[in-house]
Formats: structure tokens, C-alpha cells, sequence
């Protein structure tokens, strides 16, 4: 199948339209991050850099810590970036730009997303880590995508549905985390659970500064839904997409959380960039271990 020059976007040097990469400057681990000044958190564990590319809110570095080769890409907020971050980092790998033509054999990266999130569980202590088991979006990104659900899946997301009866909003749509990363990167000791992810950072997520959310006791509500021994833990605003994307690209992908807003009782952590450095850390120390 041919593309053509207005479907995929190559800027005159070959690299990608948004990213402004070029297929040789990205890793097959790939460690996602909204805040493009998170970048260098990460990028300064790596022992060294090869290419450090910016262009808008995107912004990737690329090194080697040990022997293992990882970029680490900012996305910016929302799943509206995350459609471009995932399609293009699926077209450095998958498409061969001279020809403008998927390759014949497609090579399958390892997207760990490593963010902050409010949590819905009271039970939960704040700066927590969770690697999200399933993803349910609320953004309604997914439903412009033809998708495969597993019969799990289609449970989770239906009882979901019937128990949030909110028909005025988007219709929610679900994916699942990789069962190898997160069994590599959660291990035992970090939480697991449903993550929401919401199209905004305000009324979205139940919150209310001047307008008030068209919705009914939204937060108290989310926070009694149970799946089997699943509950709905936290909210954000990018992993469902992640989620969703990866798996209909043939990717792994993994959302790894940094609980800093508890939302029950309305704290927020005195520490979050500790937290998130520890997460950091954490997530790179099992990247090196090998399989």
C-alpha cells in the first residue's frame, strides 16, 4: 500500500513530520513521558547520548545505559498527542520511507510510559507506584480505530458502561497492558489496577474550579466500581490511548504511574518529583534485567 505525501508527512532532512525523527535515531525501548522537561530526568541516567532532537512539545533523546539502547520521547498532554506520538513512532519502524511502504516484516517496540496520576482509592498511600492492568478511555480516540478486544475485555468495558450510565459522555473504550512488561517492571511491589483516562484535566476528572462537571457524584461513584479483583485505582490522561494504539500496531506497551494527587481525601504529595525520580529509577533498574 502506498502513502502518499499528504497521509505520511516527511520533512525534507527524512525525518518524521512531529517528531522530527529519522528512523536510525530511535531505540526498540521507548520510555514516554508528557512533560518535555521530564526528558532529561530520564536521559541523565543513560550512560551516554547519541542524538538529542526537539521539535514542538516532542522531544527525544536517545542513549545507551549499559548495553541496552532506550529513547525517551515527551508526548505532551492527552491522547490528541498520543495519536501522533505512537503513529510515527509505529512509521520509524514499520515504513520504509524512501518507498512509502509498510516493510514486509514489522518490528514490535516496548512503549513504557512513566507518569503522574491521581488515585481513587483512599486505601491507597500517596506516591504509590501502579502499572495499569487494563486502560478504559474516555477520550473516545480509540473509537476513530478499527479494534480487536479480547472477551475479557468486552466484559470489563460492558459492566463498566452499565454501571458508570453516563450517556452524555464519550463512549468509553478499553485496552490492556503488556502482560510481559508488566510482569518485568511491576513485579510484586507495585500496585496494579483500572486506570481512567480522560480527555481533561478538569471536569473530566471530576473536578470543579468556576463550572461545575456535568456529572453525578462522579469521583465517589468511580470509586465503588469493582471488576472481578480489579478496582478503578487512578486517573490520567494518556495511557488508554498508549494502550490501545500499541496493541493495534503490534506493540508493547506498559503504563507505569506515579500516585500524587489522592483524590478521596483530597491531598496532593509533598514530594512529587522525588516520587517521580524514584519511579524513574525504578523502571530503569528493571529495563536492564534481561528476560
Amino acid at each position: 500500500m502506498y502513502l502518499p505525501e499528504s497521509e505520511l508527512i516527511i520533512n525534507p532532512d527524512g525525518s518524521i513530520y512531529h517528531l522530527n525523527l529519522r528512523p536510525e535515531q530511535l531505540a526498540k525501548t521507548v520510555i514516554t513521558v508528557g512533560d518535555p522537561d521530564r526528558v532529561d530526568m530520564v536521559s541523565r541516567h543513560f550512560d551516554h547520548i547519541e542524538c538529542r532532537v526537539q521539535k514542538r512539545e516532542f522531544v527525544t533523546h536517545t542513549g545507551t545505559l549499559g548495553a541496552k539502547r532506550i529513547s525517551v520521547v515527551s508526548t505532551g498532554i492527552g491522547t490528541d498527542n498520543i495519536d501522533i506520538v505512537l503513529n510515527e513512532l509505529d512509521a520509524l519502524v514499520n515504513i520504509d520511507f524512501e518507498k512509502r511502504m509498510p516493510l514486509p516484516s514489522p518490528t514490535s517496540l516496548d512503549i513504557i510510559r512513566i507518569g503522574t496520576s491521581g488515585c481513587l482509592q483512599a486505601d491507597v498511600p500517596l506516591d504509590s507506584f501502579l502499572v495499569t492492568q487494563y486502560g478504559i478511555g474516555m477520550d473516545g480516540l480509540l473509537n476513530f480505530y478499527s479494534q480487536k478486544i479480547s472477551s475479557e475485555e468486552k466484559d470489563l468495558l460492558s459492566e463498566f458502561e452499565a454501571y458508570l450510565n453516563e450517556p452524555h459522555l464519550p463512549k468509553p473504550y478499553i485496552a490492556s497492558g503488556s502482560a510481559s512488561l508488566i510482569e518485568k517492571i511491576g513485579k510484586k511491589d507495585m500496585l496494579r489496577g483500572i486506570t481512567l483516562t480522560c480527555p481533561g484535566f478538569y471536569a473530566p476528572q471530576g473536578r470543579a474550579l468556576r463550572v461545575q462537571p456535568n456529572t453525578t457524584d462522579f469521583i465517589p461513584k468511580l470509586n465503588q466500581f469493582k471488576y472481578k479483583n480489579y478496582r478503578l485505582t487512578n486517573f490520567e490522561m494518556e495511557t488508554a490511548g498508549i494502550y490501545g494504539l500499541a496493541h493495534a500496531l503490534g506493540h508493547n506497551a506498559l503504563s507505569c504511574n506515579a500516585l500524587i494527587a489522592d483524590r478521596i481525601n483530597h491531598q496532593f504529595s509533598k514530594t512529587p518529583t522525588k516520587t517521580v525520580e524514584k519511579l524513574i529509577e525504578t523502571v530503569l533498574q528493571r529495563l536492564m534485567v534481561d528476560d
